[in-house]
């Protein structure tokens, strides 16, 4: 079980935003994507896992005085640092093996993964603790996933869609710092967390979610998107894409919890919205195809 934990398998949900770029291209069902669809999403899964622990060895002592991370299977002393990194090293085989089925010898996904990997050693290391910069690496994680399944795919991204993700992962970003802040008064767990505030973060999360919503809303209304959808429909998800910017913030503002993933997972309404959302992008994208 400790091992499983290790892996931190509840924030696979984030590597789900590969499958973005396929899904609004109409192809999600298209039968000659199923192998790239599950050998990408086990390459990034394993890969996102080597990196959890990777930080979480670099962070052990840290971690310790932390109310939730002490929790945590390295620092807790419940798997013990050897056997953590015989356990990054498979989890790095094993995505390559993965990637090699996914997308064979597409230079550009190889790089991004390879990107993927170093930013996040160079932020266990030393980037978490630059303010601003430490933001932006959270931030690209996001992008590199939606642009890493544009490449294996081979779908283009369009405009206002890459905007939208940018100012989300954003948004995600400064949200999960706000929430440190919080939990940890003395910010010793964390030296960046010295350099914000509070009035610095809420600013310019409401920035960002903001331009999330307005990129959103310009992509359902862009004609490039209304040659692939009906853009009358796709103006009624826009009040819940709203919705859903209130409601996190809502739980950013009253959540103990400093993890993205586990404040999804510990909201109700969220994951309602989240899930009315997608199955409205769903119906709107996919059944005017299957009738036709």
């Amino acid at each position: 079980m400790n091992y499983i934990k290790l892996l931190r398998p509840k924030n696979y949900v984030k590597n789900f935003l590969i499958l973005l770029p396929l899904v609004f291209s109409k192809n999600l069902f298209d039968s000659k994507f199923i192998i790239g669809i599950v050998f990408s999403l086990l390459s990034f899964c394993a890969l996102s896992s080597a990196v959890y622990i990777f930080n979480d060895l670099c962070d052990k002592n840290k971690d310790k005085i932390h109310p939730f991370k002490s929790k945590r299977p390295i620092a807790s002393g419940e798997v013990s640092t050897k056997a953590a990194i015989i356990i990054f090293v498979f989890l790095l085989c094993n995505c390559v093996v993965f990637n090699f089925f996914a997308c064979r010898y597409m230079l550009k996904a190889w790089a991004l993964l390879l990107v993927y990997l170093l930013q996040n050693i160079l932020y266990s290391l030393k980037f978490k603790n630059v303010p601003i910069l430490d933001i932006a690496i959270i931030a690209a994680g996001f992008l590199i996933r939606v642009f890493y399944g544009s490449i294996v795919f081979d779908i283009a991204i369009s405009r206002w869609f890459y905007l939208t993700i940018l100012v989300a992962s954003f948004y995600l970003g400064m949200s999960k710092r706000r929430n440190e802040l919080a939990l940890v008064e003395n910010n010793s767990t964390r030296d960046v967390l010295s350099f914000y505030n509070y009035n610095f973060l809420d600013k310019n999360m409401h920035i960002c979610s903001s331009l999330t919503i307005v990129f959103y809303s310009l992509w359902c209304i862009d004609d490039s998107t209304a040659i692939c959808f009906d853009k009358e429909y796709l103006l009624w998800t826009i009040p819940l894409v709203i919705l859903i910017c209130i409601a996190y913030n809502f739980e950013v503002e009253k959540s103990q919890k400093d993890d993205i993933v586990e404040i999804l997972f510990g909201s109700k309404l969220l994951l309602v919205l989240i899930f009315l959302l997608g199955i409205m992008l769903i119906g709107i994208i996919y059944i005017p195809s299957f009738i036709c």
